[in-house]
């Protein structure tokens, strides 16, 4: 029988066009191998030019849903979005204030269950989706939350870091409202700045719904057991693969493409998603597998290496200068190190301990009592989206 997954709660509004709030949220939960149970606080006629009409629920019935699926499937971890008025943030924190639902022992690693607060104010169509009244009752709940995650605008409305810090554990600062083509999110607790990240601007017209899925990711990968840090790492990288893979059914202000994120290094242990083949004839290879249907990603003749994408999002390379008919099997984890570490402390031979490669991965290698090599690597964005990748067609 599979594991039992993650059962994550998402508080928040519904988007109609699909691109964000609940809609986002469950798409990612259950990208990120979770169970998504949600509880809406708003309904919302919107698209990807605005929102047309809003209408919010009434405080009872939005912890009516929260009861009914705490009390019945338990919580690993919650998320927490648009809330829509005053009334329903000051009944939800009194709910995770008071309810015995709050701890559960059949979490992951701990009987307090992690609370992800993004405190949405205003879409990213412009349009305004908490009022003065609710954002001060914003107050308590991050009072309650284990981490809290505004952009720049919101940040700035909740009064800086240390006011938010003066009632929340941790803060997630989004930078991607400032300029310049480097995007920073720095991590901060009460001890000062714990992590930062610092990732080019990915230029996509279409991000719609980057908070809401940066956030319920977080949430999912809290509900599995990751740590914090380890958790916004790995969340940050399904958000990117998510904008790069963005379908563009409008012009602008699309959603995200969370369908096409194939999980690369976010899923637990080994991943097997790239075979490096060996090659004699460059362009007949190239043919060939162009002709099979695989896309082509890298077109590198020179090095004699081209490297495809498939449906699923697994990729297949060429190589001229590798054994013809033999293979190279590669197994991404994002905690590469410490795996290879640890198989080296259980007595597998490790010909190369991890290390920096110059086309962007993260590698280490050791061999099958067959004498096959096994690439134990971490690439993130750059195995599928490489800085060369070929233009789309």
């Amino acid at each position: 029988m599979a594991e039992r997954p993650a059962r994550i709660l998402t508080i928040a509004g519904s988007d109609s066009g699909g691109g964000a709030g609940i809609q986002a949220d469950i798409k990612t939960i259950t990208m990120l191998g979770g169970h998504a149970m949600t509880a809406i606080t708003a309904i919302t006629a919107q698209n990807s030019r605005g929102v047309d009409a809003v209408q919010v629920l009434g405080a009872d019935m939005v912890i009516a849903q929260i009861d009914a699926v705490a009390r019945d499937f338990g919580l690993d971890a919650i998320k927490i979005g648009m809330l829509g008025s005053p009334e329903i943030a000051e009944a939800l924190a009194d709910w995770l204030s008071s309810s015995p639902h709050r701890r559960d022992p059949r979490v992951r690693g701990n009987d307090e269950v992690p609370v992800i607060f993004d405190p949405v104010m205003i879409a990213s169509s412009g349009a305004v989706l908490a009022d003065e009244a609710t954002i001060a009752a914003f107050k308590r709940l991050m009072g309650c939350a284990t981490l809290v995650t505004p952009n720049l605008p919101e940040l700035e409305a909740l009064g800086g870091d240390a006011a938010v810090l003066e009632l929340a554990p941790a803060l997630l600062i989004k930078g991607g409202h400032a300029g310049g083509e480097t995007v920073t999110d720095r991590l901060v607790t009460r001890e000062g700045e714990i992590a930062r990240w610092d990732d080019p601007r990915i230029d996509s017209p279409h991000t719609h719904g980057t908070g809401c899925t940066l956030s319920s990711a977080i949430a999912t990968l809290l509900g599995q057991g990751l740590a914090l840090e380890q958790a916004v790492e790995r969340a940050r990288l399904f958000v990117r693969l998510a904008l790069r893979d963005a379908p563009a059914l409008v012009a602008v202000n699309g959603p995200m493409g969370h369908q096409y994120v194939r999980n690369d290094a976010l899923a637990p242990g080994w991943n097997l998603n790239q075979i490096t083949l060996g090659a004699t004839d460059y362009a007949a290879s190239v043919t060939f597998y162009r002709a099979l249907g695989l896309v082509q990603i890298v077109d590198s003749p020179d090095n004699g290496y081209a490297r495809f994408v498939a449906g699923n999002g697994a990729t297949l390379s060429i190589h001229v200068g590798e054994a013809a008919g033999g293979a190279m099997a590669y197994l991404e984890c994002a905690d590469l190190d410490a795996r290879v570490l640890a198989l080296a402390s259980e007595g597998f031979a490790i010909d190369q301990m991890p290390r920096d490669e110059s086309w962007g991965w993260r590698e280490a290698r050791l061999c099958d009592p067959a004498g096959n090599v096994l690439c134990l690597y971490f690439g993130g964005e750059n195995r599928r989206y490489p800085p060369w990748r070929i233009a789309t067609e």
